[in-house]
């Protein structure tokens, strides 16, 4: 049996017998996806009012699970499989949710509301929720279907990598994105040599400034991982198994395993072949509407407006996944309400928390509060003009809260308080 599969494919309902007197008493919501958005909606539902029958469909074989701790906690083994559950079955039999799983949605017929599913049957939909996810992204390069090369998504993948990690004694992880690098502090406590290739000319570059990359790279190195940035893989060299990295420079790189820390692409394909309109994810309203009225869509796999950072952005977190599944919820229950909640974020990587309020993108000025270059603990306050953006915060929670704070309601921040290490934050900026 598989970490936390069911005794059967179905975790039955027990929700007690249909309720009376409401219109969805007769209807079935179909959730596509046992992801931390399918979970959530599927429990939302019944906060919401849906009396009706809640089917939650998922590809894997095990019970919805948290994501974060498989680049972290659980590949290094101090979380067992059980501790990572969002709910344990009985929170699904209590709401009468009908968990459906290792079993894959192959099509969805919009005119008929009918899914077609792997097991041959087709089932039958009032509303509709997609909670698909994403998938790893494959760089298109030779021999990434060598034995020993591994992308890291679920618990499968870890179960690989932890397999072949216990006789290994090089790891070469492609990629310096949060997963890379949370990753590779994972592999280093598990003893094993590491190194980092990152194509472009930092790590974070993506998602950080400058002075964060930087620090990134050092803590690292200090720890014993080895950094390599503008490094380009071209093929992943062995026989029927790894046995090095070759980047674009001619250098190879020893390896007994390869992890793709390549970022995530979203999983669109399903709705776009059901004539769903897509960008980069299935794009949403501020309600989670999708283009068709009796179909909604959260998490990683969405596309969708920002009311505090203009324009549609696709978040990768589990906060955007659980605050939009609600929002997805409160939607099918015929009580929509627009999602409007701040982005945030974390990563833990040796002994640094990171933690992210809002989206940096689009700052033009960066304002360091602590010693970024010297110590451990420091937070990056970055700004468009006067607006304040987004801040990092490296094990420093009051100014993670704080930030939350200050975006949240759109108070001004004086920069000059930011930059004096003896100021009171609180104090100075809400008074």
């Amino acid at each position: 049996m598989q970490p936390g599969r069911a005794a059967s494919d179905s975790v039955a309902g027990s929700f007690g017998g249909r309720m009376t007197g409401t219109d969805t008493q007769d209807q079935s919501c179909v959730i596509v996806g046992a992801s931390h958005a399918g979970a959530q909606l599927a429990l939302s539902l019944r906060r919401d009012g849906w009396e009706g029958a809640i089917v939650l469909i998922g590809e894997e074989d095990c019970l919805p699970y948290h994501r974060p701790p498989l680049s972290k906690d659980y590949l290094s083994g101090s979380k067992s499989f059980e501790s990572i559950l969002i709910r344990k079955a009985d929170a699904y039999e209590k709401a009468g949710v009908d968990v459906r799983l290792g079993v894959r949605v192959e099509a969805i017929d919009r005119q008929a509301k009918s899914l077609a599913l792997s097991t041959g049957e087709t089932l039958a939909y009032d509303k509709l929720a997609l909670a698909i996810g994403a998938r790893v992204r494959r760089i298109p390069v030779p021999g990434l279907d060598k034995a020993g090369v591994y992308g890291l998504r679920t618990v499968a993948d870890i179960a690989g990598i932890q397999n072949a990690a216990s006789g290994a004694g090089k790891a070469v992880i492609v990629g310096g994105g949060y997963i890379g690098l949370e990753t590779a502090a994972s592999l280093r406590k598990m003893g094993l040599e590491v190194t980092v290739l990152e194509m472009l000319p930092r790590v974070l570059g993506r998602v950080t400034a400058p002075e964060v990359s930087a620090f990134y790279t050092r803590v690292h190195r200090e720890e014993g991982v080895e950094i390599l940035t503008g490094a380009g893989v071209s093929e992943i060299v062995g026989g029927g198994a790894v046995a090095a990295v070759r980047c674009a420079d001619g250098s190879e790189h020893p390896a007994d395993l390869v992890i793709l820390g390549t970022g995530i692409v979203p999983n669109v394909e399903l709705a776009e072949a059901a004539g769903l309109k897509v960008g980069n994810g299935i794009v949403v309203d501020a309600c989670a509407r999708t283009s068709d009225p009796d179909i909604v869509a959260a998490g990683d796999c969405t596309f969708h407006p920002s009311a505090l950072y203009g324009g549609d952005v696709r978040l990768e977190s589990v906060q955007n996944a659980t605050d939009q599944a609600k929002t997805a919820s409160a939607t099918i229950c015929g009580k929509p309400e627009p999602y409007a909640a701040l982005p945030w974020f974390w990563s833990d990587q040796f002994d640094l928390k990171l933690q992210i309020a809002g989206l940096s993108q689009g700052y033009d000025d960066l304002v360091i509060r602590g010693d970024i270059a010297g110590s451990r603990s420091f937070s990056a306050w970055y700004f468009a003009g006067e607006k304040l953006l987004a801040v990092d915060a490296v094990n420093d929670t009051r100014s993670f809260m704080l930030a939350k704070k200050l975006l949240t309601t759109g108070t001004p921040v004086n920069k000059s308080i930011i930059a004096d290490p003896a100021a009171d934050l609180k104090a100075s900026l809400l008074g």
